[in-house]
């Protein structure tokens, strides 16, 4: 792939083709060119093929090295559909990264190279409308901002010769790629000699992705050998060695606060992941529930997260063994109450498998799976995820049947708090649902009967279809038996329900006086006959209105 995000197709002749052998006589497959990249896998500020995919706060994707130069100039695009993205938070996505290198593969493309920071600077300049103005000088010569800190260390003692650290950072920065070879070829501007600066600071090197570049840096030179045996078990080819180190791994995690926190390492998760969807019941369910023991730690939720085991987790959550799905919805569970994975953790695919565990055999697979999806419907991208899966009708049915009805109606309270959520619930009569369920009064304790006003509570905002259909289901009742007979927080949502329907009542009212007293109110009546009639049985036009969806 060019650097302008083209690709270019190069035919390489190994044998020489004889004059009756012409281009029309090859087979297809050689004069296809290669298919264009989904618009997914293109980074919409560079224009090129991610090559290093993170997830920012606002949920879109983007390549890691131009999210970095956007946050070093302290800038904010506006992308093609108008919208800005929040850089606040920013998390690797390899999942995605595997699935951009699966298609390349599949199509005969050529992965991607990390792209270079100069040039991304110079994009994101002409992002911000800088025009053709002079680079400046550390882009000349390609010095990056981390160059330039060591360098201005250096010169602030001039008893020190530099000669070295400016030879590391030509010989480091000057190449280039000849375009017609994938060979990189180096410029060096002086021989090899011992460089007094050649290892960069762990604080100025570029962030990344990758898991080895995770572990090389979290490279222990004392290692606890404690973890070196769990580790030699877990990479054993014999299964009992495997089966032996999960057990002992899961018995001294369940109680012992710091052996969580101390055999919780980029390595041993590592070792640990392909553990996760083992083919032997013992392993897979042992190697699951140690992790589950592992999250337990506030200290690990992040950790156990970007160590990439959440895809695994996922596949045993779908396709596992009975135990295994148990302890992989657990698992999903404790890593989501970090607010620091939710986003992460709805990216990645969990929202799919923990709806469709919603209906397993297992009441500790549902109790879990519900328990996550609340958590993770805190965040605005998952909920509207969750609506776009057809969540509202799965769990309004889980509610009429009482299937988990505390742990469903705390979900549904956040799918109401958002635009998506409160349309989608209105269209599928979720005040009907939510009426009849506080009307039979069969709740097992009181904070369900809370949560369920609470949802009501939330539709009610911002909608005009509310008022309508809250009286097609006799909610004025019902929210005045909950106001005489529930408890504060329920009481307190009921008064506000019912003050916010009789204010809009009263509101009508003032409104059809006004116009009755300018003599306005026969031009707004329903169509009577053939004409604009006077007042069709003294009712305004909006009274035939409320069965209207807006």
């Amino acid at each position: 792939m060019g650097g302008n995000g083209k690709f270019h197709k190069w035919k390489i002749s190994i044998y020489r083709s004889s004059p009756s052998n012409s281009d029309e006589n090859l087979p297809d497959h050689h004069q296809q060119q290669p298919p264009p990249p989904p618009k997914e896998f293109i980074c919409s500020i560079c224009n090129s093929i991610i090559s290093d995919p993170v997830v920012v706060a606002s949920g879109q994707t983007f390549d890691s090295l131009c999210v970095q130069v956007c946050k070093e100039l302290n800038f904010t695009p506006t992308l093609s559909d108008g919208t800005t993205p929040d850089f606040s938070a920013v998390i690797p996505n390899l999942a995605f990264k595997l699935t951009i290198a699966g298609w390349c593969n599949e199509n005969g493309v050529v992965e991607s190279r990390p792209l270079d920071y100069v040039s991304v600077k110079r994009i994101v300049k002409a992002f911000m409308g800088c025009g053709k103005e002079v680079v400046e000088e550390e882009e000349e010569v390609g010095i990056m901002p981390s160059d330039r800190e060591l360098i201005d260390a250096v010169a602030e003692k001039p008893d020190l010769n530099v000669s070295h650290a400016m030879t590391e950072l030509a010989h480091r920065v000057n190449h280039f790629y000849s375009s017609s070879s994938e060979e990189s070829v180096v410029i060096s501007a002086s021989p090899p000699t011992p460089l007094p600066l050649t290892t960069r600071p762990a604080c100025l090197s570029p962030p990344s992705s990758s898991i080895s570049d995770l572990e090389s840096l979290n490279l222990n030179p004392n290692p606890n050998p404690e973890e070196e045996e769990f580790i030699t078990k877990f990479k054993s080819r014999d299964v009992s060695d495997q089966e032996d180190g999960l057990i002992g791994l899961r018995k001294i995690t369940k109680s012992d606060e710091h052996s969580r926190i101390s055999l919780c390492t980029p390595r041993l998760l590592s070792a640990i992941k392909p553990l996760l969807t083992s083919r032997y019941n013992s392993i897979q369910t042992n190697a699951v529930a140690a992790l589950v023991n592992l999250s337990l730690e506030k200290a690990n939720k992040i950790k156990i997260v970007r160590s990439g085991v959440v895809l695994p987790l996922i596949d045993a959550l779908k396709g596992g063994f009975n135990e295994s799905k148990e302890h992989a919805a657990g698992a999903l569970f404790s890593l989501s109450l970090e607010d620091g994975n939710k986003m992460a953790i709805g990216v990645i695919g969990a929202l799919p498998a923990l709806l469709h565990a919603l209906r397993s055999e297992s009441e500790r697979t549902r109790q879990d799976s519900a328990l996550a999806l609340y958590h993770l419907s805190h965040i605005h991208g998952n909920r509207v995820k969750l609506v776009k899966l057809g969540a509202v009708p799965t769990l309004l049915a889980m509610v009429r049947s009482g299937s988990l009805a505390a742990r469903v109606l705390l979900v549904l309270w956040n799918l109401a708090n958002c635009a998506d959520g409160r349309s989608a619930m209105l269209d599928r009569n979720a005040v009907e649902v939510l009426v009849g369920l506080l009307r039979r009064n069969e709740f097992d304790c009181e904070s369900t009967r809370e949560n369920c006003v609470a949802a009501l509570y939330a539709l009610s905002h911002g909608s005009l279809r509310f008022k309508a259909l809250a009286k097609q289901a006799g909610a004025v009742e019902v929210l005045k038996e909950v106001e005489a007979t529930g408890s504060e927080r329920a009481r307190e949502k009921a008064q506000r329900i019912l003050m916010a329907m009789k204010g809009r009542e009263v509101g009508e009212a003032m409104w059809d006086g006004i116009l009755d007293s300018a003599g306005l109110s026969g031009t707004l009546c329903r169509v009577d006959g053939g004409g604009l009639g006077g007042v069709r049985g003294g009712k305004n036009v909006r009274d035939g209105a409320k069965s209207t969806k807006f």
